[in-house]
């Protein structure tokens, strides 16, 4: 509570103290915080006996520095270096690394206060100091202070004179995923928990909840889940405005293949990855060179796939010739597919009159007619990535049999055949037939339901599935 006590407060100081009360108020009562499991990471980090030191890899804009100043609120001192923003403190690195002699000139560079075993330092967009990368040795093995080290792109190839083998430890950060979209969307753990066990025991959900849960799948798959684009759309719950950012964010993502690409793929590397929705409209998702470029091939445009990938825009499916173990085995080398990373991604390609008829679920739209089975078999690639796998396999010997996902899990190899409407599944009846699987899953619009060994299940399931 603010009291005003009018004979020492004139009426100007009045008037611009109410102003910036209702600035704040503004403000606090339309920011989203969007919760995120990388934080539940970062705090298990903090508790663990030995903290190495922590790279948080992933690609721009999915909240990598957000959540580490979040997570900074748990240090009595933060230091953030930014080297995009000071470019000057790369300076500092350019010499000796031990950590004295760094903290003395950062010190003097007015950073902020480095208190033993209280502060948090972030190395932000380190891509740009290879140096600092090779520092997070001399931060582990000094054990003071604890030391995130973030960028965009660190997949990437750097000129690094040493790099810190064994005194770092990894976390693969993710744009929101499902799940994270449902607590932004005010569907809380215990709800979740109570949707899981509708997997568990495989009954039917009851229908309103059901009917919900796909309604919020269609919103996540017309937005995505890269945190600018949810927050503005949370915040105003205006589709024109977040599709706006979208596709502001997907030019962002075209500016860095052009920044942080090799100079003789960069090109290459853009037309790749501007033609994946046209690679999954054809009846044959297969990737082809040849849609990149007229007479494209292997030789001209693979490592530009393979820079992609690295970079974590994209997530390759092989063909396997085989349903066994490994999968990696038996994976056709030159019969791939490619997928967005993030379902928002690929969205961004396409009008807004699509992201409408989606969430209507006008079948009748002539565009949403031509690409619905590519844009939900899209969708559970989006699942798949971002419970941290790096590739996925699927299953098509011939043009009369197709398995879009083959999953392992414990139970053994798991046949997942996706489908946008209630079509029948051929393909899985027939792989159930010929081949010994535990189980296989039928993911549609539809409700749970078990047929001897095949079990359908709405899409939004996916989440649940280890």
């Amino acid at each position: 509570m603010i009291f005003l006590n009018y004979k020492t407060v004139n009426m100007h100081q009045c008037i611009f103290l109410i102003y910036k009360i209702c600035i704040l108020t503004y403000f606090l009562y339309n920011i989203v915080m969007l919760k995120r499991k990388a934080l539940d990471y970062l705090k298990r980090w903090k508790d663990s006996d030995k903290r190495l030191s922590l790279v948080i890899n992933g690609p721009r804009q999915i909240g990598k520095t957000f959540i580490v100043r979040e997570f900074a609120k748990e240090y009595d001192s933060y230091i953030e270096i930014n080297f995009i923003k000071n470019p000057s403190l790369i300076e500092y690195f350019k010499g000796d690394l031990d950590t004295n002699t760094l903290i003395n000139g950062l010190s003097f560079a007015g950073v902020g206060s480095f208190i033993p075993y209280k502060t948090l330092i972030l190395l932000d967009e380190v891509q740009t100091c290879p140096e600092a990368i090779t520092s997070l040795k001399f931060w582990s093995e000094d054990d003071r202070f604890d030391v995130i080290a973030t960028g965009s792109a660190l997949g990437m190839r750097y000129n690094i004179s040493s790099y810190p083998v064994g005194y770092i430890e990894y976390y693969d950060m993710h744009p929101l995923d499902f799940e994270e979209f449902l607590w932004a969307s005010d569907i809380n753990e215990d709800q979740i928990q109570m949707l899981k066990n509708y997997f568990i025991d495989k009954r039917p959900v009851p229908d309103p909840v059901n009917i919900k849960m796909m309604d919020l799948l269609r919103l996540y798959m017309v937005l995505g889940g890269m945190p600018e684009i949810l927050d503005s759309y949370f915040k105003d719950r205006d589709l024109l405005k977040a599709d706006d950012r979208q596709r502001t964010i997907y030019r962002d993502y075209i500016n860095d293949i052009a920044i942080y690409a090799d100079p003789n793929i960069k090109i290459k590397a853009e037309a790749c990855f501007k033609s994946i929705p046209n690679q999954l409209a054809k009846p044959n998702h297969k990737f082809q060179y040849k849609i990149v470029e007229h007479k494209g091939n292997a030789r001209k445009f693979s490592s530009s796939i393979d820079w992609l990938h690295n970079a974590g825009f994209i997530m390759p499916a092989y063909n396997v010739s085989l349903l066994s173990y490994p999968l990696e085995g038996y994976e056709i080398e030159d019969n791939f597919r490619i997928y967005n990373t993030d379902i928002g991604m690929l969205m961004a390609y396409f009008p807004f009159e699509l992201k409408t008829a989606i969430l209507k679920s006008d079948d009748n739209n002539i565009i949403l007619k031509t690409v619905k089975g590519a844009l939900y078999e899209a969708l559970i690639a989006d699942f798949i990535s971002k419970k941290g796998h790096h590739k996925t396999h699927f299953y098509k010997p011939d043009d009369n049999l197709e398995i879009e996902f083959i999953w392992e899990n414990k139970d053994g190899i798991i046949p997942i055949e996706v489908k946008a409407s209630r079509k029948q599944t051929r393909s899985l009846d027939k792989v159930l037939e010929l081949e010994d699987m535990p189980y296989a899953y039928k993911l549609a619009d539809q409700n749970i339901g078990v047929l001897d060994k095949k079990i359908t299940l709405p899409l939004w399931m996916m989440m649940f599935m280890d």
